[in-house]
């Protein structure tokens, strides 16, 4: 039903279809249920997921990424730069003893091999800390949703509209925004640096490069950790703004909630259905028995006894219209209807459908079955004389 509040002043008000105005402000009730107020339901997670749609930043994964190659070239600097020195000496120094083509041949392999035993393991640090941050932002997600070709992703109006989306603006801000505190940093640090590149002209090779390395390793891991501080707060920003997407409104989790649950006039369906099968078997399970406990109208019970167990079975109970259900069955199966209020009562209370009577009701129970075997021992003998 739709409800339309305007307001006018008090002379105008008045009602037709559903509708009030007041001072000529339209109040749509149907604008405040389709609101988006809810918290996403782990399901409308569970399917976003499914579909790729998760929190992640790229700027973490950069940020990771910078340190890791960063930091691995820091620690195998010796290590590279020994490897590169020696085999530029030895390029140097056989260059124009090779100029066959088995010679060219040689020092173009052997570069292969300086570049597999210095960029490989960098790679490879990478690959794993890239592989490792991805899991820890969204874990195994598998989609093929992204890769589908979309038409409406040709369109160039919804593509303009991409491009001035709130999303794409704030992106554009985050960039910027990145550019000049990054840019701030660097000029810190390169101002104080600019006035030692004079000395330079007094180092040799060896010293230069190290001087050189120190400068720019010490100039990349503060930059590193300028943007792993922005990485941080963009990630929690990614949490915010898709739990923000996935925002439900209260229809939405009533619909959620049926889907899942079923719609409950059909879960009640269900239901009375299997109450009267139920009800079906425990009636077919009447005849079987020895006796109905009766109170005597509201209550009947009937238990079963055979050699061998443990205790005399319930085979069905029930009260009011049940109650007068079994002892029709019972009647037209001839078996023995015996009334015993408190017994009847401590059996409907106590057992259920199925289950044995308990320890401290065998006594009278047991009276009631010897009572109830004695008359049919009487019946056959009275027939057999």
């Amino acid at each position: 039903m739709r409800c339309t509040l305007t307001f006018l002043s008090p002379s105008k008000l008045f009602h037709h279809d559903d509708s009030f105005l007041i001072d000529d402000f339209v109040f749509d009730l149907q604008r405040f249920d389709g609101d988006k107020t809810e918290e996403p339901t782990s399901k409308k997670r569970e399917d976003a997921r499914k579909k790729g749609q998760v929190a992640k930043s790229q700027e973490l994964n950069t940020a990771f990424i910078l340190l890791m190659g960063f930091l691995i070239i820091r620690l195998l600097w010796e290590y590279i730069y020994g490897n590169i020195a020696e085999y530029t000496a030895y390029l140097y120094s056989h260059l124009a003893l090779n100029t066959s083509t088995e010679g060219i041949s040689e020092l173009f392999i052997g570069i292969m091999i300086l570049f597999a035993k210095t960029i490989i393991p960098i790679m490879l640090g990478i690959l794993v800390v890239g592989l490792a941050i991805n899991l820890f932002q969204v874990g195994l997600v598998i989609s093929t949703e992204k890769l589908e070709p979309k038409l409406e992703n040709l369109d160039p109006i919804n593509g303009f509209g991409r491009i001035f989306s709130k999303r794409s603006i704030v992106e554009l801000l985050k960039s910027l925004f990145k550019i000049i505190v990054i840019g701030f940093f660097l000029y810190l640090y390169l101002k104080d640096q600019i006035p030692l590149l004079p000395q330079f002209i007094f180092f040799d090779l060896p010293q230069s490069l190290a001087t050189a390395a120190d400068i720019i390793f010490n100039m990349a891991f503060q930059v590193v950790a300028v943007i792993m501080v922005m990485a941080v707060a963009d990630y929690a920003y990614q949490k915010w703004q898709t739990t923000q997407d996935l925002m439900m409104s209260k229809q939405e989790v009533k619909d959620e909630y049926k889907q899942m649950e079923g719609d409950p006039q059909i879960k009640g369906k269900i239901k009375q259905k299997q109450r009267q099968m139920a009800m079906s078997r425990m009636m077919q399970e009447v005849p079987k028995a020895d006796v109905i406990v009766t109170n005597p109208t509201h209550l009947a019970v009937a238990l079963s006894y055979k050699k061998g167990m443990v205790a005399p079975l319930v085979l069905a109970k029930g009260q009011d219209v049940v109650a007068e259900r079994i002892k029709k069955i019972a009647r037209e199966n001839r078996i023995p209807i015996v009334e015993n209020k408190p017994v009847a009562r401590a059996l409907y209370a106590a057992v259920e459908v199925g289950g044995m009577v308990p320890a401290e009701l065998y006594q009278a129970v047991a009276e009631i079955l010897a009572y109830v075997y004695r008359i049919k021992n009487k019946k056959i003998n009275s027939r057999a004389a």
